[in-house]
């Protein structure tokens, strides 16, 4: 019975899954928070990831473990491998104006959009690798000076994992190379043009391997001594000659479409920090109007994405506002009638991505006598939030993808109001798998393919799912439309 390890190194915490290589099967796991803000010093991720490879057993008896890792995060390396400066965060907007220079630098307006969606499949914004890497320049040209490589958060905790053995031996995936700004998912090629220009030279970037190409091997002496950190690698279930293979890993939700195994016709709204959807497609997309992020997956196939800034932490913000945890929050959204009497909450409670608006804050709009409950304020929460997604499915609908299902999945789809909602707001029916870990899922799904080979991962069960259904109620969506302009 060989293991696979998967890892989720997300922005808030690192979570461990081994699973059996063949029917992916559970059989242990752990986790370990990260700390809060929008820079951190990777070695807080390293940290939690030993943490929560210990409390789940350790990667001893494991054939292969791959990465899932939080898209676009600048980690930027000297000559000697060391960190030059904290990670810079998708979720950090200080590089907005940056992403506007390229934008105008390309030939501005429409010109400039098409010309960045046709060469990486993405308009730029805050988000993106290419725009951190102007504004380090900039703004911080000493660090700048020093960087020699520059790579994304799950790159870099491979190549640790394969006892950073040096710069050249930095690995990443399609995937996750495809939210940086400079590596173009059409042509499967870097942009270092397009590097050159964001960062004014060319640092090293990782080789980008395929789907099922394994990245190295486990460094045993990597995770520390003893049973519960890499062990003695070798024994029942480990890869051949007692190698553990370090598969490509990929990004957060490349990852997690492998592992709710979504394919074509399938779009994912996922609800964690961010807000996600995306849809599994056969060809690349790129739309110039910047809403839609023509990313690749984990497959060999496109991952065309729709990322909202604000998620489930606008459902925690309601919670903390009324005084509530998120169970009672969803008890009271669910007493409140459909579009909430007219209270409309646009949640731009951190800036917003899409639609591009960084330096936006939240607005609350219909306050009247009758809506001032704590029932409506949580209705519009809930419905704030997914009307943004659901502006979101729209963008993908417009660039061609199909909408055969929608799967929920995240922290968020744990809220009864929110699944409940959500095909009033979406306009069809909403599919929820049983809660879990599927970024980590799909990590480890990825290392089962690297494993055991084949022309596909293997067919894991996610176990059953549940159908939500509700009559569409348009006037949600109107009203938040006319609300955010």
């Amino acid at each position: 019975m060989p293991l696979v390890a998967g890892i989720d190194s997300s922005t808030q915490s690192c979570k461990v899954v081994v699973r059996d290589a063949e029917t992916g099967a559970l059989v242990r796991q752990g986790r370990s928070p990260h700390p809060a803000g929008t820079e951190v010093d990777p070695a807080a991720w390293w940290d939690a990831l030993r943490a929560a490879v210990a409390e789940a057993g350790g990667l001893a008896d494991v054939a292969a473990v791959s990465v899932g890792g939080q898209q676009h995060g600048m980690v930027c390396l000297d000559e000697a491998g060391e960190v030059v400066r904290p990670a810079l965060l998708w979720n950090d907007t200080r590089s907005a104006d940056a992403a506007r220079d390229l934008v105008e630098e390309a030939g501005g307006g429409e010109t400039g959009r098409r010309f960045w969606a046709e060469a990486t499949g993405a308009v730029p914004v805050a988000s993106f690798t290419a725009t951190k890497l102007r504004w380090l320049a900039r703004h911080e040209p000493a660090n700048a000076d020093r960087v020699a490589a520059v790579c994304l958060p799950h790159d870099w905790l491979t190549w640790r994992l394969a006892g950073a053995p040096g710069l050249d031996a930095l690995r990443t995936d399609r995937g996750d190379a495809s939210g940086t700004g400079y590596w173009s998912p059409r042509t499967g090629e870097y942009r270092l043009d397009l590097l050159e220009q964001a960062f004014g030279r060319r640092p090293r970037v990782p080789v980008v391997l395929g789907p099922a190409e394994a990245a190295g091997q486990l460094d045993p002496a990597a995770l520390g001594d003893g049973p519960t950190a890499a062990g003695p690698v070798g024994g029942a279930g480990s890869g051949a000659a007692g190698r553990v293979l370090l598969g490509p890993g990929t990004g957060d939700n490349a990852a997690a479409a492998l592992g709710v195994g979504a394919g074509p016709g399938d779009v994912v709204v996922s609800i964690g920090t961010s807000g996600t959807v995306f849809a599994v497609a056969d060809a690349p997309a790129a739309d110039a109007a910047g809403a839609v992020a023509g990313f690749a997956d984990a497959t060999g196939r496109f991952l065309p994405l729709v990322c909202t800034l604000n998620a489930a932490r606008v459902l925690d913000a309601a919670a903390t506002l009324l005084g509530v945890d998120l169970d009672t929050l969803g008890e009271l959204a669910l007493a409140a009638p459909p579009g909430a009497d007219g209270l409309v909450l646009v949640p731009y409670l951190e800036g917003e991505r899409t639609p591009d608006r960084p330096h936006a804050t939240g607005e609350l709009r219909g306050l009247t006598l009758g809506t001032s409950t704590p029932a409506h304020l949580a209705r519009a929460a809930v419905e704030g939030m997914l009307c943004g997604l659901a502006d979101g499915l729209d963008a993908l609908l417009a660039q061609g993808a199909r909408a055969d299902r929608i799967i929920l999945v995240g922290g968020g789809a744990r809220s009864a109001a929110v699944r409940a909602i959500a095909p009033q707001v979406f306009g069809r029916p909403v599919v929820v798998p049983p809660p879990g870990e599927y970024v980590a899922d799909g990590a480890a799904r990825q290392a089962a393919w690297v494993a055991l080979g084949g022309d596909a991962p293997p067919a894991w069960s996610i176990g059953a799912t549940e159908e939500y259904t509700a009559e569409p109620v348009p006037a949600i969506r109107e009203r938040y439309a006319r609300a955010r302009g």
